[in-house]
């Protein structure tokens, strides 16, 4: 009889598959630690998105603008060894100029002189504005102010938005309000919570979630204060040869037109398998809000959208409906930063929704937020967020602390003056070759396609038990093991973390890997450990037939 304490027995298994697979990882974790130090492999860890690169040019930007701050603090008053004042504003654009001359040989100091003379010269900053916003923004010596997002800030990041998210005529993203959080994550909680506290969803209303997607997505409309009926559109168009698709059919997509559906999240590209919205499904999109759902509420997360090619976003292709949580960590190596946006176009239905409520809603809007404004009816959905990131009372201290702020427009500005694409080019060459690192080892075929963005890959272990080895055989393995069961081994026997598929509304024998987070040489591993579970999987079924 299997121990309940052994790691690979099904009942061990089936206790550990109600977890999320972010909670499942740090199991595995050390499960495939100890495996490593008992054999002496290599322990590898595919599981998490977590990049193995940093965007270095613009951290050393970052500092430089530290160290021009600093001298400006000292400038104005030097009391005693560690204390010094605070910048100010009188003629700190020439002093900066003159700072960064000096200082304008390492790639840091070349990037600060172009972002500089970008913002100056392309967006007509005014030059005091803009350093004492950086150089302030740097010492972290005030809150956020406008709480919202700064000035200066807003203004680089729109047009890198435009950019980067599909809006490609000049001098896009203007119509867009920015909201600074930390982390997409903490957009995706600020989201939920505005949409709930404005009356434009409730408790127990359906919404869809384009499967499959983040963990978090499928597990917070479950909470007892949402408790949304939920309805997923999958992404199973599949081949006639039975690859997977990762596209959505036009029957899951028609689910929207139901006009009981008051919200629809997606992740574009999706969080896995990584594959980017096709143009058919955008137009499709457009047609369901146009004809059939006008009030449909759309999120769309689209951290990875710098990695896809010729990517466009919903928030350029149904501005009037949606709202986009862009975050930086991935592109540019920065998840500790916790640094993203939410993004809403100026003209949007939200604030149409809110002007639009019952008598007794707006009574309760307008006791909410009164303390904030002598005409709630006049406050925006994006502001009346701010304020909820900080429940209200205290939304005079909310944003997102400056120096965050200040490294993030720094970001933004370095793509906005990379107009070969170089560093985009050499992000998405990398983590190409580590996809095909990893699928060239494990004997499976990945087709060519164009919308595949390649940052995590999904793979089906069902789909390729049956290629391989017939359907008897995957009709075994199915009856015989649970479906964690390939996580699990990989973990316990091979030293490899890697992430159950299921967790993430996929195949129930799928597993997720990243290709962000691990050298080339990994993948190569990797690969043919997948593909030796699977062969050891057929050697056990072929002893059963003898």
């Amino acid at each position: 009889m299997e121990s309940s304490n052994n790691p690979l027995s099904r009942e061990y298994e089936k206790r550990l598959s109600q977890m999320s697979p972010f909670e499942i990882k740090n199991e595995l974790i050390s499960l495939a630690q100890e495996d490593a130090r008992k054999s002496s492999a290599t322990y590898l860890n595919a599981g998490r998105g977590n990049p193995n690169w940093i965007c270095s040019d613009a951290r050393e930007a970052f500092l430089l603008i530290g160290r021009f701050a600093l001298d400006e603090c000292r400038r104005v008053s030097y009391e005693a060894p560690g204390i010094a004042g605070c910048p100010t504003k009188g003629g700190i654009g020439g002093r900066f100029e003159k700072f960064i001359a000096e200082n304008n040989t390492t790639e840091g100091g070349i990037l600060l002189n172009k972002a500089y003379r970008y913002m100056v010269d392309e967006l007509k900053a005014d030059p005091d504005e803009l350093v004492l916003e950086w150089a302030d923004g740097f010492i972290g010596d005030h809150y956020p102010t406008p709480p919202r997002i700064l000035k200066y800030t807003e203004e680089a990041i729109r047009p890198y938005m435009a950019q980067e998210m599909g809006h490609r005529a000049p001098g896009g993203g203007k119509d867009y309000d920015l909201f600074a959080v930390e982390g997409g994550t903490a957009g995706m909680c600020y989201v939920f919570d505005s949409l709930q506290a404005n009356h434009l969803v409730k408790k127990g209303d359906k919404i869809a979630l384009m499967a499959p997607l983040f963990t978090p997505y499928i597990e917070i409309p479950e909470l007892d204060r949402f408790d949304f009926d939920v309805i997923n559109v999958s992404a199973n168009k599949v081949e006639a040869d039975g690859y997977h698709y990762w596209q959505y059919p036009d029957s899951e997509l028609d689910k929207l037109r139901d006009p009981s559906v008051k919200l629809v999240c997606l992740i574009n590209p999706s969080n896995p398998p990584s594959y980017r919205l096709s143009d058919h499904d955008l137009e499709r999109f457009v047609d369901i809000v146009t004809k059939d759902n006008p009030n449909l509420l759309v999120v769309t997360d689209d951290v990875y959208g710098t990695f896809a090619t010729d990517f466009k976003s919903l928030m350029y292709t149904l501005p009037y409906n949606t709202m986009c949580v862009y975050s930086f960590s991935k592109y540019f190596g920065a998840t500790g930063w916790r640094l993203a946006v939410i993004a809403v176009n100026k003209d949007n239905i939200m604030d149409k929704m809110i002007a639009s409520l019952p008598a007794e809603d707006k009574a309760d809007l307008d006791k909410r937020y009164g303390s904030l404004t002598l005409d709630v009816s006049k406050l925006s959905f994006i502001d009346r967020m701010v304020a909820d990131s900080r429940d209200v009372a205290l939304n005079h201290t909310a944003g997102l602390s400056t120096p965050q702020q200040i490294q993030m427009s720094l970001f933004a500005l370095k793509c906005l003056l990379d107009p070969d694409d170089v560093y985009k080019r050499k992000m998405q060459a990398m983590i190409h070759d580590r996809l095909q690192a990893l699928w060239e080892n494990t004997g499976f075929k990945v087709l060519p396609d164009p919308l595949r963005v390649g940052y995590y890959s999904e793979i089906d272990m069902m789909v390729w038990a049956r290629k391989f080895y017939g359907d008897d055989f995957a009709a075994w393995l199915s009856a015989s093991h649970d479906p964690l069961d390939v996580t699990m081994r990989l973990a316990v026997e091979k030293g490899i973390v890697v992430l159950n598929g299921s967790g993430f509304d996929g195949p129930d024998w799928s597993i997720r890997t990243s290709e962000a987070n691990l050298n080339r040489d990994a993948y190569v591993t990797i690969g043919k450990k997948v593909r030796d579970i699977l062969e050891e999987y057929h050697q056990e079924y072929l002893k059963t037939k003898k």
